[in-house]
């Protein structure tokens, strides 16, 4: 059931990217055929197939950069058909060269596919009756109809970078919720399970940053999607907040994670940090209710203005009230999150 339920997803995820790319590549092959008189304009299609595809990064730059870079093989692969003709040893120097350039241009692996498929269809099939250039032509066309599809039929990233948001609020609110329940009962395994959860967290949170930036992206060249650029720069400073709340929440569940094994509860801290989850949540539910974050951004005030050793902890270890100073950043970091400027944030802190 779960397996049919992620089919279903990506399904309905690629819904937009499939029209997008048939869009595309059936309008670029109209072109050539129609406006240039080309009779197989192959690589027209192909073109804008490979570079738009179902990457997660959407944005036009991307989409120009793997358009230039087939385009520019293409126009090679005809170049040295031209000098030394078709057979064995030219499939593997062309290909080789191709490569080469395609991995020099990009880091994209697919990219550097693409441009070596495009390479052997240019060289391993018939030259049309238009001249071996004809192929490049083609291969334009392709290049600038995917950058026009873009700007004119864009995919909603915002939908994948909400989800992403989302994962990484998830984990972080959980973790916090076991960090919070391993000092009320000195739970060992459950300060261990948040830590190792939130080590995991780095890969989600670039997932985010990858998504979110593809959705600004487009938002800024299409006007389709210009009206959502406050939504998406609004994710964005949740966004920086959240990374460097979770980086140091990390810091904070390793020192957690040494604590609680002298088995001594400490329902304080444990307090601090269960209404810092509650808060968290608001914080994470504000990026679809943005009136939400007005709330979290209170509550996170009124945990930052108690945090204090002595307020917290009292004469408590010292090692109960390195982690009262611990948690004082993270919560300039989620106050930063809530849309409070970071030195307003700072002066909510008690002085220590």
């Amino acid at each position: 059931m779960n397996r049919l339920s992620a089919s279903l997803s990506r399904l309905v995820d690629s819904l937009l990217p499939i029209i997008q790319i048939v869009a595309a590549a059936t309008g670029a092959y109209a072109i050539a055929y129609f406006g240039f008189g080309h009779t197989t304009p192959l690589l027209a299609a192909t073109v804008t197939i490979s570079a738009l595809g179902f990457v997660r990064d959407a944005r036009p730059v991307r989409v120009l950069e793997s358009a230039i870079g087939i385009i520019v093989g293409i126009a090679v692969s005809e170049m040295l058909y031209l000098l030394v003709g078709r057979g064995v040893w030219q499939v593997a120097a062309v290909l080789a060269i191709t490569l080469l350039a395609a991995r020099f241009l990009s880091s994209s692996n697919a990219f550097a596919v693409a441009a070596g498929v495009q390479a052997m269809i240019v060289l391993i099939l018939p030259v049309p009756e238009g001249g071996p250039f004809q192929r490049s032509i083609d291969g334009l066309i392709g290049g600038v109809v995917a950058l026009l599809v873009t700007a004119l039929l864009p995919r909603d990233p915002r939908r994948l970078a909400r989800r992403d948001a989302k994962r990484v609020f998830t984990v972080f609110t959980e973790s916090l919720t076991a960090l919070a329940a391993a000092l009320d009962t000195a739970d060992e395994p459950a300060a261990e399970r948040a830590l190792e959860r939130l080590r995991a967290t780095q890969p989600m949170i670039d997932a985010w940053g990858e998504s979110l930036d593809s959705a600004r992206a487009i938002a800024r060249i299409s006007p389709f999607r210009l009206r959502h650029t406050p939504e998406l720069e609004a994710q964005a400073r949740v966004l920086r907040g959240m990374d460097l709340a979770t980086r140091n929440l990390r810091v904070i569940a390793r020192r957690i994670d040494f604590l609680v094994r002298d088995g001594v509860p400490r329902p304080a801290l444990a307090s601090v940090i269960a209404t810092t989850a509650t808060s968290a949540t608001l914080l994470g539910q504000s990026l679809d209710d943005p009136l939400l974050a007005d709330t979290a951004r209170v509550g996170l005030s009124g945990i930052a203005s108690h945090l204090h050793p002595q307020t917290v902890v009292g004469d408590a270890e010292v090692t109960d009230s390195i982690v009262v100073l611990m948690l004082r950043p993270l919560l300039v970091d989620l106050l930063s999150a809530a849309g409070l400027d970071e030195a307003k944030a700072r002066s909510v802190l008690p002085e220590v």
